[in-house]
């Protein structure tokens, strides 16, 4: 008996220690899946500074931009300040994100480090010099805002980070309704504003005159306000909301045919001046890229419906975003 009960009791431990669990295949793609888009997202935004903005002496917003600068002056590489200046950060990220972003975005910055190392030699200076150097510094700051700003943007819909200030726009767009490439954006410009106080921004450590600060300040922020605006297109591009007033006499057809969609309907009763009639008017609130579907279903039912657009700032409620605190 005493024998029974000890195997008993050694055959339920292994069972809670090594419990038996299929390998979840659809799990393991998708965190592949996550890391595959982080690591493109990053070598999109490293190869836009490597092209565009460093052999141009450009500088633009984040730890790169610092990084940037230190280079500028002292010859320190990127890859090693980058790196360096994104570890002081790495333990608020992991506290106030969860371990799975800290995880994610150690990850980040040991990657794009990597890439600020061995890209500057993998592209070529014939390609350097006719895509970015030749066509000027207003054409590739252009060209670094948007790129980076896609780069940014893959790695921000996996949950992942370039580090610096993308951390602290996580950070505050968690727990505050205000979009991470607005935050970027401020603090990328009290950033490139410093570079009027420094002795030297050019690549090949000479001193520059105040025309050429005011140059590439001027620069740095065009190319922020590309970035910023990508990053939002990027990640709040099929988020976004507007609302649509249809005014119709067939209100209920259209009415019947929208609710399936999971969006509510709302009639309002309205006088037409013109007309002096009364009618219902349906307003909608939906995602933008759902507006074309609104569009053919009401056509179908009467084409001579009249509908109203409009953008709206934001939406929060059940189908929509969460209200933060």
């Amino acid at each position: 008996m005493e024998k029974e009960i000890k195997r008993k009791i050694k055959n339920s431990t292994k069972k809670r220690i090594f419990p038996k669990e299929k390998l979840n295949f659809k799990k393991v793609y998708k965190i592949f899946e996550d890391y595959l888009i982080i690591t493109l997202g990053l070598l999109i935004y490293t190869s836009a500074w490597v092209i565009f903005i460093l052999p141009n002496g450009l500088v633009g917003g984040g730890v790169s931009g610092i990084g940037a600068i230190i280079y500028y002056i002292t010859g320190f590489e990127v890859s090693y300040s980058y790196f360096l200046i994104n570890l002081v950060l790495l333990g608020i990220a992991m506290k106030v994100l969860g371990k799975g972003f800290g995880i994610k975005t150690i990850y980040g910055i040991v990657v794009a480090s990597l890439f600020f190392k061995i890209l500057p030699g993998i592209y070529p200076q014939a390609f350097i010099q006719e895509i970015a150097i030749t066509n000027g510094k207003l054409i590739s700051s252009i060209f670094a805002g948007a790129v980076t700003g896609v780069g940014i943007g893959m790695t921000f819909t996996r949950g992942g980070s370039t580090g610096g200030t993308d951390v602290i726009a996580l950070m505050i767009s968690k727990y505050r309704n205000i979009a991470p490439g607005r935050l970027i954006l401020f603090m990328d410009i009290i950033i490139i504003s410093c570079t009027m106080l420094l002795p030297t921004i050019t690549p090949d450590g000479t001193a520059a005159t105040i025309g050429v600060k005011l140059a590439n300040t001027l620069y740095g922020f065009l190319i922020i306000g590309f970035c910023g605006t990508s990053i939002d297109l990027f990640v709040n591009g099929n988020r976004r909301s507007v609302q649509i007033f249809i005014f119709s006499s067939k209100y209920k057809e259209i009415a019947d045919v929208i609710t399936p969609l999971k969006r509510g309907v709302t009639i309002l009763s309205g006088t037409g001046w013109y007309t002096k009639k009364e009618g219902k008017i349906l307003m909608v609130v939906i995602r933008k890229s759902e507006m074309n579907l609104i569009f053919k279903m009401v056509k179908e039912i009467d084409s001579d419906a009249f509908i109203s657009v409009g953008n709206v700032m934001g939406v929060y409620g059940n189908g929509f975003d969460k209200i933060k605190k």
